[in-house]
């Protein structure tokens, strides 16, 4: 387990430092208004993941986790094929609306869909390899998207514009799954996308829902902020979130192989999942507050070499945006134990009801106070939302003892 966790961490770590340098690159050549513009189509990529992942890697994750292989492999034959399908369907949508809105947030958005199919099949390759116990093909998947994306960013700095960013971040994304291809020996097959959402119906809606309230609650509150205090603001929120992206990286890579390390605990030994998700939740939680009193200690010099003109505001978020960060953190250790119960009602209630505080405090914090109104606003939110998983997983533990599981599959 320790070493599949590793690789998690390893894994997301290389994500998260692609992510990291895109949106610092970006901020620092563009300035806050065209940040803003990136951020918004970068908020609402979280949007189509959730769709993806939902529909097609989420019951991967939780019925194909140490599997025999021939069955690993159908599945994500079919698993990754549905990624591709939603991101043509999708970006389909996203162009045509792109175009016709046009200016700067359209064309952004126009790019979105010409590289979301790419985006979300280099995704897919990573759940699957993660499925099979394999982190270190899902690592270096992420290193070779990592090494296309710098000339990439070069090519766009000369154009200076942000659809030439999305189109550079899309294209290295197209290389990493063309060798996710090479490394899993598996063809997607986009035909098999229907008898897949088929099959996994009972898992899938119910992950769609939940992950498109998490991404669409995140999308809301952005297009919100950025209509009560402007689109400036919307750039200052993803600047401090990406300041706290080292902990982000650990928190995400974590949540890569959680819900199949809990499958693997609830099916040898189901009495130490409770002490498990403790353990994730609690772990987490503490390194997040770790990382947040860290960067209060940093110097503004610095901070305004990493991240220009979006330091100064950004900083003001910091205290917020680690509690924020570490509620979460502790809610997540619910969220996996919820996962691998396949308790996907339960799940569902806890996401609707997170979403819908996330984004009533995230507004509700805008209007009183602004861009800080907001963060705190959010962070009071996520520490409630945390307390719901929480309950929820304690009562679907209790009902796991009563009535063994019969969700894992194997075929």
């Amino acid at each position: 387990m320790a070493g599949r966790l590793s690789w998690g961490l390893a894994d997301q770590a290389a994500s998260s430092a692609t992510n990291f340098v895109l949106g610092v690159y970006v901020a620092r050549s563009l300035g806050l208004e065209a940040f803003g513009v990136f951020s918004l189509a970068w908020v609402t990529f979280g949007v189509v993941l959730g769709i993806s992942r939902g529909l097609a890697t989420d019951p991967l994750m939780v019925r194909f986790s140490g599997v025999p292989e021939e069955s690993w492999r159908g599945a994500v034959a079919r698993s990754s094929g549905t990624a591709l399908g939603v991101g043509v369907a999708v970006g389909a949508v996203c162009l045509a609306l792109g175009l016709a809105f046009g200016g700067p947030v359209g064309h952004a958005f126009a790019c979105l869909g010409v590289v979301l199919p790419g985006l979300l099949l280099q995704d897919a390759w990573r759940f699957s390899f993660f499925a099979a116990g394999a982190g270190r093909k899902a690592f270096v998947n992420d290193l070779v998207m990592g090494a296309a994306l710098v000339p990439a960013m070069v090519a766009a700095a000369h154009v200076g514009s942000v659809a030439a960013f999305v189109l550079a971040w899309g294209a290295s994304a197209a290389v990493a799954a063309g060798y996710g291809r090479l490394q899993s020996g598996i063809r997607p097959r986009p035909a098999g996308a229907r008898p897949w959402i088929h099959e996994q119906r009972d898992l899938g809606y119910r992950y769609l829902v939940e992950n498109v309230g998490v991404s669409g609650a995140g999308q809301l509150r952005a297009y919100g902020l950025g209509a009560i205090v402007g689109v400036g603001a919307v750039g200052v929120v993803r600047g401090a979130e990406l300041l706290l992206g080292p902990f982000l990286a650990i928190l995400m890579g974590l949540s890569l192989v959680t819900v199949a390390e809990a499958a693997r605990v609830l099916r040898q030994a189901p009495r130490r999942l409770r002490a498990f998700c403790l353990l994730l939740g609690g772990g987490q939680a503490a390194a997040a507050l770790l990382w947040g009193a860290a960067l209060l200690l940093v110097p503004d010099r610095l901070g305004g070499f990493v991240l220009g003109d979006v330091w100064q505001a950004a900083s003001a978020l910091i205290v917020p945006a680690t509690l924020g960060v570490a509620a979460a953190g502790l809610g997540t250790g619910a969220a996996a134990g919820l996962r691998a119960l396949a308790a996907a009602r339960r799940s569902l209630r806890c996401q609707l009801i997170a979403s819908t505080l996330y984004v009533g405090g995230g507004l509700g914090g805008a209007l009183v106070a602004g861009t800080v109104g907001s963060a705190w606003g959010v962070a009071a939110a996520t520490l409630a939302s945390s307390a719901v998983w929480w309950l929820e997983l304690r009562s679907a533990l209790r009902e796991h003892h009563q009535k063994p599981l019969s969700e894992v599959r194997t075929s």
